[in-house]
């Protein structure tokens, strides 16, 4: 039934009997206040209310051949489309024991026959009165549920973004911004390998290799403090130049700390980012900086970022060499096991050597 322009759409209500009286009593009774919906048995109720303009509450007769009103609110409260749609049993079954299956059957009311029309009236209205209420709460949460998660991808696009621009200091050498994306795609690849090995799969949660992967962009940021007659030097360092390389590592780390000051909190893929920095440049023999940590004393996530950082300069074409082909990279590599390298990581990195082969492809720097 129609509604005046500027009030509100009628709730409706689907009356359940098989006594066509019974039906046309009800329909008399509700018609004015709100759109009335009839179903003869069970099977057309449970239809009417599965359908894609359901019920806002459901008048409910217990006593009907084929199924009673007992399993018809069974199925509707087991079926997750009409669940929320309150059922009043309205019955001649008026024993206590009856009462009390009924609200068991997941009714919220139950209203014995013959119906005093005003009790019936008063009923439904409080009960509309209780789904409307439990509407409004049902879509604030879906709203507010959306809004959480729009805003925590857009603190995810802000983290991806500055992490992407503070790493672009690093571009002031003669990699590229392109040696950020396969280095931290090689991280992520070696991580999810490894998280099958006892030794690392207590760490290489599905958590901490996003963070790894956001991370892994920082760990040379400590070049922006390098001075740029020996960071963009074509060819060797003299000894002393070599010392002072050596410091992007310290400086690194240090410029992560300083910003987590400037923001007064700890976040979490920063300290990732503060152990890539920091230790990328440790040996598994304890011959690296800034240090000289040996084995288990360096952090995974900087053992994982030496193999992806040492393959990606072995094959990247600089001003001052040639990139090398993936295979003689490889044979270099291997070379570096259990000195240079965690002998596992190396051992992960021979093993989906072809992965790290298309991300460098698929990142290849243009000439």
């Amino acid at each position: 039934m129609s509604t005046k322009p500027g009030q509100p759409d009628k709730a409706t209500i689907l009356v359940v009997d098989d006594t066509p009286e019974n039906l046309s009593l009800m329909s008399n009774l509700l018609d004015e206040d709100y759109k009335v919906k009839v179903a003869g048995g069970g099977l057309r109720a449970l239809k009417i209310a599965a359908s894609s303009a359901p019920p806002d509450l459901i008048l409910l007769d217990i006593m009907m051949p084929e199924m009673d009103g007992y399993e018809v609110c069974r199925k509707l409260k087991a079926d997750p489309v009409t669940r929320d749609i309150p059922v009043i049993f309205l019955t001649a079954k008026n024993e206590t024991a009856d009462e009390e299956l009924g609200f068991r059957m997941g009714a919220v009311d139950y209203i014995t026959k013959p119906v005093v029309p005003p009790i019936v009236t008063s009923r439904v209205k409080a009960q509309l009165a209780v789904k409307h209420a439990a509407d409004l709460l049902k879509h604030q949460n879906e709203y507010l549920e959306r809004e959480v998660e729009r805003r925590t991808q857009e603190v995810v696009a802000v983290q991806d973004v500055t992490i992407l621009a503070m790493a672009s200091a690093e571009t002031r050498d003669n990699e590229t911004g392109n040696h950020i994306r396969r280095t931290q795609f090689y991280v992520k690849a070696l991580a999810t390998y490894l998280q099958a090995n006892p030794r690392f799969s207590a760490f290489l949660s599905n958590k901490n290799i996003d963070l790894l992967f956001k991370s892994a962009p920082l760990h040379d940021i400590g070049k922006v403090g390098i001075p740029d007659r020996i960071l963009l030097k074509p060819g060797p360092f003299e000894p002393e130049e070599f010392e002072i390389m050596k410091t992007h590592t310290t400086l690194g780390r240090d410029a992560i700390i300083h910003a987590e000051k400037q923001l007064g909190t700890v976040v979490d893929f920063l300290e990732f980012a503060k152990e890539i920095a920091y230790s990328h440049q440790e040996k598994w023999n304890g011959t690296g900086y800034p240090e000289g940590m040996r084995g288990d004393e360096i952090p995974i996530s900087a053992r994982l970022m030496a193999v992806a950082d040492v393959y990606d300069a072995l094959i990247s074409q600089r001003v001052y060499k040639a990139g090398m082909p993936h295979e003689k990279a490889v044979a270099i590599m291997r070379e570096g096991r259990a000195t240079h390298f965690d002998p596992d990581v190396l051992d992960a990195f021979i093993a989906i050597q072809e992965e790290f082969r298309a991300i460098a492809l698929r990142f290849a720097d243009n000439d």
